[in-house]
């Protein structure tokens, strides 16, 4: 996968609009395909980006920011998947929600940290970066 001992990055900017969370679903799954993935591994990192997509657009919606744009990085190596999601969806104030809002945001947090590896979730100005990584093999 790397070419010249630089891992391959592959790339997807898309509008923070819910139509647009499964061709960011697609793109992924053809770049983890490509990977010493099973099938079931291919389709864990389909749902978590998918997932993390879905949780920027809702959030981008909250914040009157959905007219802003989420970017979708895939690091390929021969060890691993790295998936970078950055938003500008606004600051994700989990006290301003009440317990019924909580309850959909952790059940898919819980959900990305059982498909992938490794997940952090970091502010970053005006939005959000999800980080996740899948090991090969």
């Amino acid at each position: 996968m790397e070419a010249h001992g630089e891992p391959a990055v592959v790339e997807l900017k898309f509008p923070c609009k819910p139509e647009f969370v499964g061709v960011a679903r697609l793109a992924i799954l053809g770049v983890a395909s490509r990977m010493k993935f099973s099938y079931d591994q291919v389709e864990d990192v389909r749902l978590a980006v998918g997932e993390a997509c879905t949780t920027s657009v809702e959030w981008g919606a909250k914040n009157k920011r959905d007219e802003t744009d989420i970017t979708v990085r895939s690091t390929i190596s021969d060890t691993k998947l790295t998936i970078d999601i950055f938003d500008q969806a606004g600051d994700r104030h989990e006290s301003q929600k009440d317990e019924a809002d909580q309850e959909p945001e952790s059940l898919g947090a819980l959900l990305i940290t059982l498909l992938v590896d490794e997940v952090t979730v970091t502010p970053i100005d005006g939005g959000t970066h999800v980080k996740m990584v899948k090991y090969a093999g």
